[in-house]
This record gives structure tokens, C-alpha cells and sequence, in this order.
């Protein structure tokens, strides 16, 4: 299931939580897109905006009692051109930071991100190259905490040109050899 969505060519949500809920909301994005390319204002949403929108949403179905059982996050530029990563989750909470995460990764891979990449570095300071390698670190990470998920995922690297959104991507061989060697857990013949 592909869980990146590229809204215009400044944002890109990423989806994590129920499937149908995500098409659900994917369906309301499309409108908007479609609505903010056809207006005659000139002016497309950003993500900033964009992450305020899905906040609302997910408040008032909670409010509602029929809450959208998703996280999602919101990656781009915000209106001044400066980058924005923002979070919001069934509940309508919302926060914006440096490093985030949906599922697990919020607790395997955020601490990755947050060594590599501490709050005091300058954003400027760090390569496209550096911030893929740090990503394909901690998706490893997070496909040997769940082998049973697949090793193929989707990146998008949010640049000042544009969205450059790759999917089917696979992490390099992952071998689980080294599980044969493991004693003391499970059936065990010597």
C-alpha cells in the first residue's frame, strides 16, 4: 500500500494507521487539489496550511465520535519558503518538529534521527545524500524489528524545484542467516 501522497509540488503527506480512513482522506485532498488548481486566487496551499487542514479534520471526527483512526505527516514548505514538518493524529492533536514519525518509528527511529541529526545543526549544514542514508539506516532498523513486513518502501525528498516522490524502493539484501546461529530461543536440536 503505497502510504506517500505529493500534494502540488511543495508537500507531501505520509499516512500511517487504517486503510480506509487513508483513502478517505486521500479523497478529500484530491478535491482540494484539484479546487486549488482551478481557482483563479493564484495561491496553492502549502504545508503549513495543508497540516492545519488535516488537524481540523481529525478534531472534528473525534469530536463527532467517528474519529479517522490515522497519523499523518505533513512535509514541505510553509508559506515564507522555510521547511515544515508537521504531525497530527486521530485524536486532532497536532505538533511540529525536526524529527517525526508514525508507528514504531516514532520509537525506534526518531532517537536515530535525533543522534545523527541534533536540533542544533543547522538544516542547511546537512546533504540530501546524508538524509536518505540516515532514512535507509533506520527503515533497516524497522524491518529487522518486523521482519514479517515487506523490505520495499516509498521516499520523497521535498526540494525548493519540487517533490521527488520514489516508490518501490527496496533496502539493500537483508539476510536473516545470522538467525540460524541464535541458541537459547525456541526449539533447539544439537
Amino acid at each position: 500500500m503505497k502510504r506517500l501522497r505529493s500534494f502540488g509540488d511543495k508537500a507531501v503527506v505520509g499516512f500511517g494507521g487504517d486503510v480506509s480512513d487513508m483513502q478517505y482522506i486521500d479523497r478529500l485532498l484530491e478535491s482540494i487539489d484539484i479546487r486549488e488548481n482551478y481557482s483563479t486566487h493564484g495561491n496553492m496551499l502549502n504545508a503549513k496550511n495543508l497540516h492545519t487542514y488535516l488537524a481540523k479534520i481529525f478534531y472534528k471526527r473525534r469530536s463527532d465520535f467517528n474519529p479517522l483512526w490515522n497519523h499523518v505527516l505533513v512535509a514541505g514548505f510553509d508559506g515564507e519558503g522555510k521547511p515544515f514538518l508537521g504531525s497530527a493524529d486521530l485524536l486532532g492533536t497536532t505538533f511540529s518538529g525536526p524529527h517525526l514519525a508514525t508507528g514504531f518509528g516514532a520509537h525506534l527511529a526518531v532517537p536515530i534521527l535525533r543522534r545523527k541529526f541534533p536540533e542544533e545543526k543547522p538544516i542547511e549544514e546537512i546533504s540530501r545524500d546524508e538524509a536518505v542514508a540516515a532514512l535507509k539506516e533506520c527503515l533497516k532498523v524497522l524491518f529487522y524489528r518486523d521482519a514479517r513486513s515487506l523490505d520495499k518502501y516509498s521516499i520523497a525528498v521535498i526540494t525548493e524545484e519540487g517533490v521527488d516522490l520514489k516508490e518501490d524502493e527496496q533496502l539493500e539484501s537483508q539476510s536473516w542467516a545470522f538467525a540460524e546461529r541464535i541458541k537459547g530461543y525456541g526449539a533447539q536440536t544439537v
